[in-house]
């Protein structure tokens, strides 16, 4: 259901953001085999230890000997719990936690938190298998797939798989994807709204049963090919593990930081009424580091927006990246643009 609504939103909302807030990172769902109270808490712990994975982007948080004593006091983190029959022959557990309290617990911990805006990804997956080589569909190859977006969504990772329908093998087909040719892959990828793309190939090692994965982001600042090998399922899982734990490095921020409230200010160029500035407000109030926003000066050219926010201004500037609806600004008079990165003096993109 989560790859049908995704794709497509994609199609119709394209080209109208570049990261997505993942709504269900504060909830796990498990299978189970009764509705016994021992069942529901042994799956609950586990629940929340998974959880403790997906906010922080570390994918060993669940082995720290703190956060399994944690478990043992579930009930102080339980925002609620279900269970979901919907499925014909499985029951499954599904766990509600408390955003504040997990965020606390991950400070406690010690571990990095990773806001709810986080980058989406297309991942364009050939395979060669008996000389043959293929695209990653939904019909190719439904069991790889799935793997992509169950593990994806394990590590809280907003990822999609083209559909490789018309539209796509327009521009982009298996020699692209091989040879990581980025402008027709990016271009494609434009019609999911996806922040970042990446391309892979798998195939067997010469008189080996092992699988060798190669994979790449399209964008030249991000070109370093990585390398798995191993089974065909396990280097699917491994690839999104990785990318997972890179894009947290990249987007996390230091858990002791967070609850250090500090004050920036935001000068916003190109806003041309007042919904707009409201609109804007909004979306600065719902990045993840904000606390407030709040209009402090406004003239013809520019509002000045006095922002709240927690962690550093690195961190402030992480968050507003990810948000399409800000651009840094970029002076016409100029001579050369540089870039400060401290700066927070953006263009209005709008919706």
């Amino acid at each position: 259901m989560y790859r049908l609504l995704l794709s497509a939103l994609s199609i119709i909302f394209c080209f109208t953001t570049s990261a997505v807030e993942v709504t269900d990172l504060y909830q796990d769902i498990l299978k189970v085999d009764d509705k016994t109270r021992d069942t529901r808490l042994a799956a609950s712990r586990k629940a929340l230890l998974n959880v403790l994975v997906k906010v922080s982007g570390d994918e060993s948080a669940d082995q720290n000997s703190l956060a399994q004593q944690k478990t043992q006091d579930i009930s102080d983190y339980m925002l609620k719990f279900e269970y979901d029959e919907s499925t014909t022959g499985n029951l499954k557990l599904v766990v509600k936690f408390e955003a504040r309290k997990i965020n606390a617990l991950i400070k406690e911990l010690g571990l990095p938190l990773w806001g709810v805006q986080r980058p989406l990804i297309a991942i364009w997956l050939g395979i060669e298998d008996n000389w043959r080589r293929e695209l990653v569909t939904q019909e190719s190859y439904p069991q790889l797939e799935q793997l992509i977006y169950d593990k994806a969504g394990r590590r809280g990772l907003p990822v999609v798989v083209p559909l490789l329908d018309l539209q796509d093998r327009r521009l982009v087909g298996i020699p692209e994807v091989w040879g990581n040719f980025s402008e027709p892959v990016e271009e494609a990828s434009k019609r999911y709204s996806a922040e970042r793309s990446i391309t892979a190939r798998m195939y067997k090692q010469p008189d080996s049963e092992n699988w060798v994965l190669d994979w790449r982001f399209t964008n030249d600042d991000l070109f370093e090919l990585n390398r798995l090998t191993g089974d065909k399922q396990q280097v699917v899982a491994q690839m999104i593990d990785t990318l997972a734990k890179g894009l947290a490095n990249e987007y996390a921020i230091d858990p002791n930081a967070y609850y250090e409230q500090a004050a920036a200010t935001l000068t916003l160029k190109g806003t041309q009424s007042f919904v707009d500035i409201e609109l804007a407000k909004r979306r600065l109030s719902n990045l993840s580091v904000v606390t407030q926003a709040t209009i402090i000066r406004k003239t013809p050219d520019l509002v000045e927006f006095k922002l709240n926010h927690t962690g550093s201004v690195v961190d402030l500037k992480k968050a507003l990246g990810l948000d399409a609806a800000f651009r840094d600004y970029v002076d016409p008079s100029a001579f050369y643009h540089i870039v400060d990165k401290n700066s927070l003096e953006y263009q209005w993109i709008g919706e």
